[in-house]
């Protein structure tokens, strides 16, 4: 009798421990790293200018990081010269449909290309379906504009693509339907996103970005845990995923993602 109810204590011991584990170990089930932090398994590297060589530069692993515009280039690298041969990205050799793709970046201080247009931009692309430069696809942007101090990490940016967004009254901007949020229709290119989340931008710290996608469904993206903007009726449901350099240093790391075999309801990530 002792035995059976040690047994059934452990259990639910068991089942309690694992119900209060932490949050964010929860979260982690299920994720695998994308990039390995040591090569380049999985992945081929495009610039502008069709430079291989020239690629594995700007592209330099470091410390388990992908390091753009890294010690080897110098602070102001073919400055507003308009030839932004280095624009590129890293793209992956698998087309991906639904997951959570997560990552992390921070800005570094040598600025390059066309910096004087677009200040301190990047990006991560997916569902791209045409990986020249520039890809078509969707992007979340990954940029700051030091001029006038503001964010626009998580912006869309829809190449060849459309969605449904929902934005403020003005149209200015991204806001949830539970907040007040407007249907805006059917919509391209550049689309901000919501003004008021919390980033790290010239500070060396790094923001954590994630971006939940399901097929041709929907597209959530998320800045330091916050929902920064989200796309419905999607008018691709796959593609490769890509990291870009443009116009200045920045740091890529923990690259990581989660598929699914089926669609996740939208309302399990937007409550």
């Amino acid at each position: 009798m002792k035995t059976k109810i040690t047994v059934i204590l452990s259990i639910v011991a068991l089942i309690v421990l694992s119900s209060t584990a932490p949050l964010s170990a929860q979260n982690n089930k299920g994720f695998v790293k994308l990039f390995n932090g040591e090569n380049w398994d999985g992945w081929h590297l495009k610039l502008k200018n069709g430079d291989d060589a020239l690629a594995e530069k700007v592209y330099a692993i470091e410390d388990g990081m992908v390091h753009v515009f890294n010690d080897e280039f110098p602070d102001e690298y073919n400055l507003n010269t308009g030839e932004n041969a280095t624009h590129g990205l890293f793209y992956t050799n698998k087309n991906y449909s639904k997951y959570i793709l997560r990552f992390e970046y921070k800005w570094g201080s040598k600025i390059a290309n066309n910096f004087d247009e677009w200040q301190y931009d990047a990006g991560c692309y997916y569902h791209v379906f045409d990986d020249q430069i520039w890809p078509k696809g969707i992007e979340y942007q990954v940029r700051y504009n030091h001029i006038t101090n503001k964010n626009h990490t998580g912006d869309f940016w829809a190449a060849s693509t459309h969605l449904d967004w929902t934005s403020t009254a003005d149209t200015t901007s991204f806001l949830l339907p539970k907040d007040g949020g407007i249907n805006a229709g059917r919509k391209k290119n550049e689309l901000y996103g919501y003004a008021k989340a919390k980033y790290n931008a010239l500070n060396n710290k790094w923001n954590k970005c994630e971006v939940i996608v399901m097929g041709d469904k929907y597209t959530i993206h998320k800045l330091n845990g916050v929902i920064v903007n989200m796309g419905t009726n999607l008018s691709h449901s796959e593609g490769m995923i890509g990291f870009q350099s443009e116009t200045a240093e920045i740091f890529y790391r923990n690259i990581e993602i989660k598929e699914f075999d089926e669609i996740i309801p939208i309302e399990e990530f937007v409550k």
